[in-house]
């Protein structure tokens, strides 16, 4: 199977019509899905969150875009990004002003996501992208470079991109009985894995995510920034689940869903975290 795209693949691990069913039955996963739950659910029932909760999803958006930048190679402290307003430039300034936009209008595509998965994906580079590229919003072409030097992943050319979202967005569209953690980490994962964009491949993949889990009922509030766990447990933990889940393994898959999961339940901490600074008073 060495040879078979990884969407493909958890289509062959079985033959029910609900094909991510088959990923959460895969050791550890459950425990992940579970403990993922018990985080949300504990920052959900602070007792901040029932009169200030637009105070922590605007906080929780701000820290996950730091995070996502962060593992695309912009690197600043959360105090930095509150301050600066100059995001138009290149460099880093760049990544992070990507990272910001696709955080702010993530939730303006939950309604179309499921029905229409690669609009929205479009659109997210578009966004990301804003006037620098002028193949934005739209798959690479056979021949077009790819900015994404962070990823190191052998590149799969246009013609395997163009399959492969197709099967993508078909398993959204199918939707899942499988847990949300599941269905993000799969969507995360195969794009980071495809970079089908020319650039910002990394920033629209844990967007994607975001979406994932926010539209899913899982984070309706979208306060567990999973970039801002990802970029906790470091690039080099990124690279190696990542490199897991594009070999297809059973073994790889589960390391990669159990290393999204990690990412949400620190995520959940850290918005547990801007509760009890409210609560006393200190933010």
């Amino acid at each position: 199977m060495a040879c078979v795209p990884v969407v493909r693949r958890v289509v062959l691990m079985s033959t029910k019509a609900d094909p991510l069913m088959a990923l959460g039955t895969l050791p550890g996963v459950a425990d992940s899905v579970d403990s993922v739950r018990k985080a949300v659910d504990r920052v959900y029932g602070h007792r901040i969150m029932r009169r200030r909760s637009t105070e922590v999803t605007a906080e929780a958006a701000l820290r996950g875009a730091r995070g996502s930048a962060a593992l695309s190679g912009a690197e600043w402290a959360l105090e930095e990004v509150r301050r600066r307003s100059d995001f138009g430039g290149e460099g880093d300034a760049r990544v992070m002003g990507a990272a910001l936009r696709l955080t702010a209008e993530a939730g303006q595509f939950l309604s179309i996501w499921r029905q229409s998965p690669l609009r929205v994906l479009a659109r997210l580079h578009l966004v990301a992208a804003a006037e620098a590229d002028e193949a934005a919003g739209r798959p690479r072409l056979a021949g077009e470079p790819v900015e994404e030097p962070l990823i190191e992943l052998e590149l799969p050319d246009a013609q395997e991109v163009a399959g492969r979202l197709e099967g993508l967005a078909q398993l959204v569209i199918a939707g899942s009985a499988a847990p949300a953690l599941v269905m993000a980490a799969v969507v995360h994962g195969e794009l980071a894995a495809l970079r089908p964009f020319g650039s910002h491949n990394g920033l629209v993949a844990r967007a994607a995510e975001r979406v994932v889990l926010v539209g899913s009922g899982l984070d309706p509030k979208s306060i567990c920034p999973a970039e801002a766990g990802h970029a906790e447990l470091g690039r080099a933990a990124y690279a190696g689940a990542l490199e897991g889940y594009a070999s297809g393994t059973p073994e790889g898959m589960a390391a990669w869903i159990a290393h999204c999961g990690k990412a949400v339940e620190l995520g959940a901490r850290e918005s547990t975290a801007v509760c009890e600074a409210l609560q006393r008073g200190a933010a």
